[in-house]
Order: C-alpha cells, then structure tokens, then sequence
C-alpha cells in the first residue's frame, strides 16, 4: 500500500492560500498572497526540503494546484533541482472532469470522486504519494483518514483570513519531528495518532 504526503506552506493561524506569489489563488477576495516567499532564502529549510524531496514517489494535485505549477516549472531554465524533479516526477490530478486535456510531461488525470480515485491509487504499490497545495483535496483525504503525513512548513506570520488547511477536518496527530530554522520558520511532521 502507498503512502500519502502532504507538504504545505502555512501561517501560524493555519492559513494555505497562496503562499508563493499574489496572483495565485485571490478567491475570497484574498489579497495577501506571497506570505511565504520569506521562507525562500531560508538555507536550513532548503536542505530539509531537497532531502525530502529525494524521497518521494508520484506526486498527487488537485485541479487547481496542477494548473498553477504547470504554468510556471516546466518554463524554468534556471538549473533550480526543484525544477527537474518537478518536471520529471510521475504526477496524477484529481478532478471531476474526465476530458481535462494535461500539457505538463508525465501527468494523467485521476477522473471521478476525489476519496474513491485516491483509496484505489493508495492501494497500489508503484510507490508513495506526494501533495502540494491542492487544499481541497488535501480537506477531503484528511476527513477520510487517506493521509499518512503531513510535513507542515510553518511561518512566523498570522494573516487573519484566507482558506486554513484544515477546516472542517477533525483529528488527532502525533508530532514525528520538527526543526526550527534560524529565520523563525518552523518544518513539523505529523502522522496521524492512531
């Protein structure tokens, strides 16, 4: 059975919604996006994250996050390791719409309810699953206990609006590690407790 990642940015107060740039998820009226960049030149959470990012399997979006991320990585001529590892790493997207036309290499579309397609690829063995962003996909495993990790990159910052991580979701966590940088950011890894 594979085991499913979640690695987001949030803020203090729990919020997810557009940490890398302002344009990227305004819904809600949401004007403070790029609350995170802050945490980009932070070299202790770099080297976490290039070490995590050796480990993962397929990675796993939500429609919306997919459309963000493939209209920014594959156009990235800079050498970043983000880069090639994002491009290169099998990717799968939920969504409702079995006809959604995919630009980005190696992406398939996972078509139909979000918790059915995601338990029958969970029950394979090709290898872990990894998740970034994609909020309401992330909402709708966590209620249905589909998740096995989640590896929270929390910043100093309280932003007082925008969609939280977990609202609605109701469990109990175990923490498995946790670094704090130098910058303030905090990098915890939680499993659920039972």
């Amino acid at each position: 059975m594979r085991k499913i990642s979640v690695t987001n940015n949030i803020s203090l107060d729990g919020v997810m919604q557009a940490p890398l740039s302002a344009d990227e998820d305004t819904r809600g009226g949401f004007t403070l996006g790029g609350w995170a960049l802050g945490g980009s030149s932070d070299p202790e959470l770099g080297a976490e994250m290039a070490e995590g990012m050796a480990n993962t399997g397929a990675m796993l979006f939500g429609h919306r996050t997919y459309d963000h991320m493939e209209a920014f990585w594959p156009h990235q001529t800079d050498g970043n390791p983000f880069t090639e590892h994002l491009n290169t790493t099998e990717k799968f997207v939920v969504t409702r719409d079995p006809s959604l036309e995919l630009g980005w290499q190696n992406s398939t579309v996972v078509a139909g309810d979000a918790v059915e397609t995601v338990a029958e690829l969970k029950a394979g063995d090709a290898g872990d699953l990894s998740i970034l962003g994609s909020g309401e996909l992330v909402r709708a495993l966590a209620s249905a206990r589909l998740i096995d990790e989640y590896v929270l990159i929390i910043h100093p910052v309280l932003l007082g609006s925008g969609q939280r991580m977990f609202e609605g979701v109701h469990q109990q966590l175990r923490l498995v590690s946790s670094l704090a940088t130098s910058t303030g950011i905090t990098l915890a890894r939680y499993a659920p407790a039972n």
